[in-house]
């Protein structure tokens, strides 16, 4: 899915991915507006995850919520 599509759809997907990742707030995921690349950095920052590991999560939940 390209990033126009996602920020498109963000505020419908938002409540998706509040429930993918639970101890982001609904601030903070309003604040990626459907980036790809800010929605990673906060995964990584708050779970401690490898970059890899982050962007690898978000492309997988972005290709399962199409």
């Amino acid at each position: 899915m390209n990033n126009d599509v996602i920020a498109g759809k963000w505020k419908q997907l938002a409540g998706k991915a509040k429930a993918a990742w639970g101890e982001l707030t609904d601030d903070e995921l309003t604040r990626t507006e459907g980036n790809a690349e800010r929605l990673a950095g906060l995964i990584q920052e708050r779970y401690g995850k490898t970059r890899e590991q982050a962007e690898k999560e978000v492309r997988d939940f972005f290709d399962r919520n199409p």
